[in-house]
């Protein structure tokens, strides 16, 4: 890519602002960090550290003001924001990035998604985690047929955090969108529909177990797609013994792959992508096997590729510079929507909610 680089103003700069965003936006050929946008003046300081360059904004009408100036706009705000902001970024002509979930119903997200294409104009959304290195591994498994054909996909998103954080994530107010299932299962499903397509059953129990959380915190879902494969998804803040990230059980082998992927921690402890960016060491790789357990000596081990964040920005990039395809785009995640809605009526009234 050559020329002059976009220019991309930042909404929000709590963890996914600060952590996801914007190193992963200075770190793309194509793009440069113009404005955050944060009142909390910690952050600010914090943005005006890290980034020197990077003009700093109170509040998102500041950031509309110079929308002339800018290319693309990021929303990584608290999720009742992000249809707001999306619409006036679009409405006001500019390309747009939303972080996970788009919207709190799949109807939005199809709004914003017509909006979009009325004007002519970029909107994608940040489902980062596609680009893990266990997803990656596993998706070059099944596109070898190294497990035959697929029965069974286990997928977990587990932690163990028995004590509150608060904040508007574990805020009861429906408002908020906030919750396990609309955060973590918003990967969790966004990556079983891209490995095995519609989903066509959804049963789901969701439940409150710490004392004082006001919305789920323990939150299983199982989905029946229209291939006939079954995937069973966990999201856990509760859980003291952790399974595996995948467990995923074919006609000929399964996979088994414990821990996570650990681009994560890695922009948390202040690293930038480069050389060796997304590795792990070889006593982490998963393994591939039938008739025993990894834990017992089960399978041959299976080199995990690296995982690759920075892909999601670099595709971006060339989606406005040259026309690329859009990495994640608002149909897909109107897509997982219906499923997470359909997983909350279906914990609500324990019932199975056909689609």
């Amino acid at each position: 890519m050559t020329g002059t680089p976009l220019r991309v103003g930042l909404i929000g700069y709590g963890l996914a602002g600060s952590v996801f965003h914007a190193p992963l936006i200075t770190a793309t050929e194509g793009l440069v960090l113009d404005t955050v946008v944060t009142s909390n003046p910690e952050r600010q300081e914090q943005a005006r550290a890290g980034f020197p360059d990077v003009r700093v904004a109170n509040t998102p009408d500041e950031l509309f003001a110079r929308s002339g100036d800018l290319d693309l706009i990021v929303i990584a705000s608290p999720n009742k924001t992000h249809v707001p902001l999306a619409r006036t970024a679009l409405e006001a002509g500019l390309a747009v990035v939303v972080d996970k979930p788009v919207a709190g119903t799949a109807a939005e997200a199809r709004e914003l998604a017509g909006l979009a294409e009325k004007r002519s104009l970029f909107l994608s959304v940040f489902q980062n985690r596609r680009w893990d290195n266990d997803f990656l591994t596993l998706r070059g498994l099944l596109a070898e047929g190294a497990l035959g054909d697929v029965w069974r996909f286990e997928s977990r998103f587990e932690r163990w955090r028995p004590q509150l954080k608060g904040g508007w994530r574990e805020s009861g107010d429906p408002a908020e969108i906030g919750g396990l299932l609309y955060d973590l299962g918003s990967h969790l499903v966004d990556q079983a529909l891209v490995l095995f397509g519609p989903v066509t059953r959804v049963y789901a129990e969701s439940v409150v177990r710490r004392a004082g959380a006001a919305t789920d915190d323990d939150t299983f879902l199982a989905l029946t797609h229209a291939n006939g494969v079954r995937s069973h998804l966990y999201a856990s803040a509760t859980t003291a013994q952790l399974g595996p990230r995948f467990r995923v059980l074919g006609s000929e082998a399964g996979y088994v792959k414990y821990g996570l992927d650990p681009q994560e921690a890695a922009l948390r402890d202040g690293g930038r992508p480069g050389a060796g960016w997304g590795t792990e060491p070889e006593e982490l790789w998963g393994h591939v096997g039938s008739g025993e357990s990894p834990p017992t000596g089960g399978g041959r081990p299976v080199q995990t590729l690296p995982g690759d964040y920075p892909a999601y920005y670099a595709a971006v990039a060339k989606a406005l510079i040259d026309g690329g395809p859009n990495p994640v785009t608002a149909v897909e995640a109107a897509a997982a929507l219906d499923v997470l809605e359909a997983a909350r009526r279906s914990a609500r009234d324990g019932v199975a909610v056909s689609l």
